[in-house]
């Protein structure tokens, strides 16, 4: 029996700094392997939100090495989910792709404590999609 090729999810936040990154890092990490994880940014920071790095550090992932990423139309054209975070429009769309946008608060610029809400509704939401994921027709 042929094996089921993994699903692949893409994640894009405008800077690819804290939204796009946390969500990468719980599916990464609750996947274990299962699920082809990418994440980009229409308007890529320089670095990582260092916030949204001490929350992840603080549930026992480390994303501190995560660099932001240019959303590119290669990364939407071999992603099965594209899942959006406030990015508008800049995401190209393709027929066959599910699409899905996340209204979730900004961690730009917030210390950790507010921060925290905002990776634990990532984690929630994360762990839906996964269960989706699983549960795909071949």
């Amino acid at each position: 029996m042929p094996e089921k090729p993994k699903p692949s999810v893409l994640f894009v936040c405008v800077h690819n700094a804290g939204r796009s990154q946390m969500a990468a890092a719980w599916l990464t990490h609750l996947a274990g392997g299962g699920v082809e994880v990418r994440s980009a940014g229409s308007a890529p920071a320089a670095a990582v939100n260092p916030a949204a790095a001490e929350a992840m550090r603080e549930a026992g992932i480390d994303m501190s090495a995560q660099m932001p990423k240019v959303l590119t139309v290669e990364a939407v054209r071999a992603s099965d989910v594209v899942i959006t975070m406030g990015c508008g429009d800049t995401c190209p769309v393709f027929p066959g792709k599910t699409y899905l946008d996340w209204e979730l608060d900004d961690p730009a610029g917030q210390g950790v404590d507010a921060v925290r809400p905002i990776r634990d509704e990532i984690e929630r939401r994360v762990r839906r999609l996964l269960a989706e994921l699983l549960n795909m027709p071949a």
